[in-house]
């Protein structure tokens, strides 16, 4: 099944689609996009699904998506000093970081932050990694 299988689309609960909006685009470079009465945030050909304010999706997991309960890493193509630079000329101040990580491209160094709800988002870079990739 190798090749048949790519990842799409996955769901975050945001509370205040306007906040949000503004913070995936600026801080994120997501391209916002409108379906129906809310919106999706589209990363080149990935997407992320937004449930929120006058959304009424169906189906949802047995245990829905709440604002604030995902936990979303997104891959920063450069060091990851430049990410913490970008972040820091947002307001944010990362959780933690820099720190080793391993990602789907194996090892890989990652900056943890937050969305308007208390979403943990993480950048990782492996531009930078510590040691040998897998």
């Amino acid at each position: 099944m190798a090749g048949k299988i790519a990842f799409d689309h996955c769901v975050v609960h945001v509370s205040d689609f306007a906040r949000s909006n503004a913070f995936y685009a600026a801080v994120l470079g997501a391209e916002v996009v409108p379906v129906g009465a809310g919106f999706a945030y589209r990363f080149g050909d990935r997407q992320l699904n937004l449930h929120g304010p006058g959304v009424d999706p169906v189906p949802v997991a047995r245990l829905p998506v709440a604002p604030g309960n995902s936990d979303l890493c997104f891959r920063w193509n450069g060091p990851i000093a430049e990410a913490a630079a970008h972040l820091a000329a947002h307001g944010i101040t990362p959780e933690l970081g820099p720190v080793p990580r391993f990602g789907a491209l194996g090892r890989g160094t990652s900056l943890y932050f937050r969305d308007p709800d208390g979403s943990l988002l993480e950048f990782i870079s492996y531009d930078d990694a510590p040691g040998e990739q897998p």
